[in-house]
C-alpha cells in the first residue's frame, strides 16, 4: 500500500498537466508506510508515449531522499492517451522492485491513478489511498 495526501496528489497532478502532451514523471520519497514529500523530474525524452527522467536531477533527488534518511517510497509517471497499467516498456525498466510504480492517466473528472509492484518482470497491482 502507498499513500498520498490530498496536496501530495495536487502536486502530482498539477506536475502531470504542465507536461501535457507529454509523458511527466517524479519520485516520492519517505519512510515506511508515509510519504513525505513528492519530486517532480523532467522527462528527458520529452515524449507522449515514453518517459526517462533527466539523469542529473533524478541523482540529486535519490541523494537528498537518502540524505534526509528516507526511502524511495515510489516512482510515478502518466500515460497520456493510455491506461494507467504498466507497458511492456515499464515493466522492462522496472529498476526499483521495492518502490510502488504509479501510473496516471486522464480520465472523467481529473487524472486516474493506479499503483503496482514491479517486480522479475511481473506487475502486481497494490492499494493507493490518495486522502481527499
Amino acid at each position: 500500500m502507498i499513500g498520498l495526501t490530498a496536496a501530495q496528489w495536487q502536486a502530482i497532478t498539477t506536475h502531470l498537466d504542465s507536461q501535457l502532451p507529454n509523458e511527466a514523471c517524479g519520485l516520492l520519497g519517505g519512510k515506511v508506510g508515509q510519504t513525505l514529500a513528492v519530486y517532480c523530474v523532467s522527462n528527458a525524452d520529452a515524449s507522449p508515449t515514453r518517459f526517462s527522467m533527466e539523469p542529473g536531477e533524478l541523482i540529486r533527488t535519490l541523494i537528498e531522499i537518502e540524505d534526509r534518511g528516507w526511502e524511495l517510497m515510489g516512482i510515478f509517471h502518466s500515460h497520456p492517451a493510455g491506461p494507467p497499467t504498466p507497458s511492456a516498456t515499464d515493466i522492462a525498466e522496472a529498476y526499483y522492485p521495492d518502490s510502488a510504480y504509479i501510473i496516471c492517466s486522464p480520465g472523467e473528472g481529473g487524472w486516474q491513478a493506479r499503483a503496482f509492484e514491479i517486480r522479475d518482470g511481473a506487475a502486481r497491482e497494490i492499494d493507493l489511498r490518495i486522502e481527499k
